[in-house]
């Protein structure tokens, strides 16, 4: 549409001058003008390959999770969750929190695409903040022993905490550079502890609203850096083979899952208490000078 029409059809009648037209004219085609890199923000890299795989993973999670609640009603018209459901289920999180702790890596060593970190983002809010607030869904939605608006509320708490960890992640750096607020994979992994250890309680919920309070919360966690990135790798490996042999229904399974999700769980809370008792120390320090 050409500024003759606009004055014509959008502002009832008034007409514009051709100088002012020639301005428009170019303030339009200043503005339409490609920024950044287009032609490399279509080529996807390693790592970008890598981050879609975290969210393939994640959208893999939630079908397996909605397969079995949908066939389980077909036929029993009652569902009951199924641990082999669940543990595929978890276990692709896994894969793609694995995907997600590489991606970073492989991006550094080699070349990191225009859109990497908005990929990244995309990803995690797939894998690590709708898939288990689907998953909370799932577990306590159905069990009739909590109202559905509670359980909606938790699972929904999951999501938002997710999503606002990942923006003010990308907007917010912390002088030490590590993590402000618990990272969204760790925090998904621990509310998937909670479904997989406890039936739905008040109690139960009330530990999902601390962890999306965690994510979005000043507390600093250490970012994987080194040997620390190894312990988190060997960590989902071990986690990955003990829900596969809980899944299984071997012998050991049920102890196995229970002490990996114990473990899980101490650790996302130990971490605030040693932050808290870091900083008491310090003003105690402090007021002593």
């Amino acid at each position: 549409m050409t500024a003759p029409d606009l004055g014509a059809r959008g502002t009832a009648g008034w007409s514009i001058d051709a100088p002012i037209e020639a301005s428009i004219d170019t303030s339009i085609e200043e503005t339409e003008e490609p920024r950044g890199p287009v032609g490399k923000a279509f080529r996807l890299s390693a790592a970008d390959s890598l981050s879609l795989g975290n969210a393939l993973s994640g959208f893999l999670s939630v079908v397996v999770l909605a397969y079995s609640a949908i066939d389980q009603l077909k036929v029993d018209g009652k569902f009951e969750p199924d641990p082999r459901f669940f543990g595929t289920a978890v276990v692709l999180l896994l894969i793609g929190a694995t995907c997600d702790l590489f991606d970073g890596l492989v991006a550094r060593r080699f070349r990191a695409s225009a859109m990497g970190a908005e990929l990244d983002n995309l990803a995690d809010v797939i894998s690590f903040g709708f898939a288990p607030a689907f998953m909370v869904v799932i577990w306590g939605g159905f069990a009739e022993r909590l109202p559905l608006w509670l359980v909606l509320a938790a699972a929904g708490s999951v999501l938002l905490a997710g999503v606002i960890r990942l923006a003010r992640f990308a907007c917010v750096k912390t002088k030490s550079g590590d993590f402000m607020g618990l990272p969204i994979p760790m925090g998904a992994m621990t509310v998937v502890s909670i479904v997989l250890l406890f039936q739905p309680t008040v109690w139960t919920i009330g530990g999902i609203f601390a962890v999306a309070w965690l994510m979005v919360s000043r507390v600093e966690y250490p970012k994987p850096k080194g040997n620390l990135a190894a312990l988190v790798l060997g960590w989902m490996m071990i986690n990955v083979a003990c829900l596969t042999i809980w899944a299984a229904g071997l012998a050991g399974g049920d102890e196995l899952i229970q002490v990996g999700a114990i473990m899980q769980i101490a650790i996302v809370s130990a971490i605030p208490l040693r932050v808290l008792m870091f900083k008491r120390s310090q003003r105690k320090e402090r007021s002593s000078i």
